[in-house]
C-alpha cells in the first residue's frame, strides 16, 4: 500500500529542512573555528583552549632543522611557519656540517613573530687567496656585495667583481677627479665611502693636506665623476646620496641643508636652516633643526656664525629648541611634528609596510609611526649614543658610542644593550655584524647573540663581506681571502 502523496511530500520537506539546518550550522561552526584559529586560539594537549601566536623562520642556508624548546620534529625545517603558545620559547637551528644558532623569543597572543636573519657557517671551511692587495690603503664593498673598490697610492684604482669563481677587475683612473691624484700618485686619505643602490656611484670623502674634498665617483665611467667641492667652490660638512642612481644628493653647507642636482650641477636654495641631524626615505626628509625662543637664532647660508636679533635678550629668552619635521623633496613647506629641548638625532625607516620615525635625545629613544605620529616605543638606555643608523631592511635601529651598542629590534619591539669586541666593526649582512680585534674576526647577531669566531690574522683596515650567501671575503697579510661558508 502506497503512502499518501501529501504525507510523503511533507516528510521529504522535513528531511530537506533538517539537512539545510545541519549544513548551515556546520558552515557557521567552521567559520567560527577558522576565526578562532586566525585569532590565534588553539586547543592544547590538555584539551584546553588557549590563544597562541605564530613563528615564521628562515635561515642561510635553507633547510636547517628547527628545535623548539628542545623538541625537534623530523619534518620541521626552515623556511617554515609554526604555531606556538604565547610566552617564551627557545629556538635552535642545526644542520649537518654547520655550527648552531639559538635564541629565546617571546611569542605574543595572536601575533606573527618573524625571524629572517639566522646564518649558519660551515664548520670545515676551505679558503684561498684570490686577489693581491699588497700596497692597498683602503677598500669599500658595494651594498649588493658584488663589487669591491680597492684604493692604492697610485692614481689608478681597481674595481674587483666578487661574483663568480674567478674574480675579474678593471682600472679606475682618478686623475683629474681628485686634487690629490695626479700623474701616477694618489696622496690623499679616504675618510668615508658610500655607494648608491644601483652599485654604480661611490660618494667619497677625501682628506689631503688638511683639506676635505667630496667626490661622486662613477665606477662605470670615471670621466663623468664629479668633484663636488671643486664644482661648487665650497666646503660641505656632510653629503649623502638621496636616490638610487645618485642623481640627487643632500648636502650640508654652513649648517644648512641643500639639494644637489647632479645632472644639471645645480645646488638648491636652503631646504632646512640650522640642521642638526637628518635622514631620508623615498622622497621624504626627516630632520632635527636648531631653533630658539623668539626666533633669536639664525644661521647665515655660507657661514657658521650665530646671529642674535635682540642684543638685550635674557638667558631665558635664548633657550634653544630643536624642531623635528618631515619635508617632501617636492614640497617647500615642511610638516613640523614635535620639538625638543636637547640635541636630537633622527632616522626614518620602513618596516614591512609601515614607516617609523626614531628620535634619539641624549639616552632616550622614542619611536613613532610616521604617518600619524603615534608613539610606538619610548625607552631610556644606559648610555648616550653618538650615532644612530637604520639596518639595511629597516628591522633594526642601531645606536653606538665606542664599543657600547643598543640595538632596537622592531619585530620584538625591544632594545638590547651590549658591548662589541672592537670599534672596528661593520654589517656583514642585514642582520649580522662583524668586529675585528687583534686580528680575530668575530660575528654576532644584531643584538650581540650567537657570537662566533670565524678567522684569525684578519686586517681591520679592510671590510669583510659575504657574497651569494656562499663566500666570505676578508683581507689577510696583503691578500684577499675567500672562504666557502655554505654549500
Amino acid at each position: 500500500m502506497f503512502m499518501d502523496p501529501e504525507a510523503r511530500a511533507r516528510r521529504q520537506s522535513r528531511r530537506v529542512i533538517i539537512s539545510e539546518i545541519i549544513m548551515v550550522c556546520s558552515v557557521v561552526l567552521m567559520v567560527i573555528i577558522l576565526a578562532f584559529l586566525v585569532s590565534g586560539y588553539w586547543v592544547n594537549s590538555d584539551f584546553k583552549v588557549e590563544r597562541q601566536g605564530m613563528l615564521q623562520i628562515s635561515s642561510y642556508p635553507t633547510g636547517a632543522n628547527v628545535e623548539v624548546d628542545g623538541d625537534a620534529p623530523w619534518f620541521q625545517r626552515t623556511n617554515t611557519s609554526k604555531v606556538l603558545s604565547s610566552g617564551e620559547h627557545t629556538i635552535k637551528l642545526t644542520k649537518d656540517g654547520y655550527d648552531t644558532w639559538s635564541r629565546t623569543i617571546n611569542i605574543r597572543e595572536g601575533l606573527l613573530y618573524r625571524i629572517h636573519y639566522p646564518r649558519l657557517f660551515l664548520t670545515d671551511r676551505t679558503k684561498s687567496s684570490v686577489y693581491d692587495l699588497s700596497g692597498a690603503t683602503f677598500a669599500t664593498v658595494s651594498p649588493a656585495h658584488d663589487k669591491m673598490l680597492i684604493v692604492s697610492p697610485s692614481a689608478t684604482w681597481q674595481l674587483v667583481n666578487l661574483e663568480g669563481d674567478q674574480l675579474t677587475s678593471k682600472p679606475i683612473d682618478v686623475t683629474g677627479v681628485l686634487s690629490s691624484a695626479s700623474g701616477q700618485a694618489f696622496t690623499g686619505t679616504i675618510l668615508s665611502a658610500s655607494w648608491d643602490s644601483n652599485n654604480e656611484h661611490i660618494l667619497l670623502k677625501v682628506q689631503a693636506g688638511g683639506q676635505i674634498e667630496w667626490i661622486l665617483l662613477n665606477v662605470n665611467n670615471p670621466t663623468t665623476s664629479l668633484n663636488l667641492t671643486r664644482q661648487f667652490t665650497t666646503d660641505f660638512s656632510e653629503v649623502k646620496i638621496f636616490d638610487n642612481s645618485a642623481s640627487v644628493l643632500l648636502a650640508v653647507r654652513g649648517g644648512n641643508l641643500h639639494k644637489i642636482d647632479v645632472s644639471s650641477r645645480q645646488i638648491s636654495a636652503i631646504l632646512v636652516k640650522n640642521v642638526h641631524s637628518y635622514d631620508y626615505l623615498g622622497s621624504e626628509i626627516v630632520y632635527s633643526a636648531l631653533r630658539a625662543v623668539d626666533n633669536i637664532l639664525d644661521v647665515a647660508d655660507d657661514a657658521n656664525t650665530t646671529v642674535a636679533t635682540d642684543d638685550a635678550t635674557t638667558e631665558e629668552s635664548t633657550t634653544a629648541v630643536y624642531e623635528i619635521g618631515i619635508l617632501k623633496i617636492s614640497n617647500a613647506e615642511p610638516k613640523i611634528v614635535t620639538t625638543a629641548t636637547n640635541p636630537t638625532k633622527v632616522v626614518i625607516s620602513r618596516f614591512y609596510d609601515d614607516k617609523y620615525l626614531t628620535l634619539l635625545s641624549e639616552n632616550n629613544v622614542t619611536v613613532y609611526e610616521a604617518d600619524n605620529f603615534s608613539e610606538f616605543l619610548n625607552r631610556n638606555i644606559s648610555f648616550a649614543p653618538q650615532t644612530i643608523k637604520t639596518g639595511r631592511d629597516g628591522g633594526f635601529i642601531f645606536m653606538t658610542n665606542g664599543t657600547a651598542i643598543a640595538s632596537l629590534d622592531m619585530e620584538a619591539e625591544d632594545i638590547s644593550e651590549w658591548t662589541i669586541d672592537s670599534p672596528n666593526f661593520g654589517w656583514l649582512d642585514s642582520g649580522m655584524l662583524y668586529a675585528i680585534k687583534d686580528g680575530t674576526l668575530v660575528v654576532y647577531d644584531f643584538d650581540g647573540l650567537n657570537r662566533r669566531t670565524l678567522a684569525n690574522n684578519v686586517s681591520s683596515k679592510f671590510p669583510v663581506a659575504i657574497t651569494d650567501n656562499k663566500w666570505l671575503y676578508y683581507v689577510d697579510d696583503g691578500a684577499l681571502i675567500r672562504e666557502i661558508i655554505a654549500q
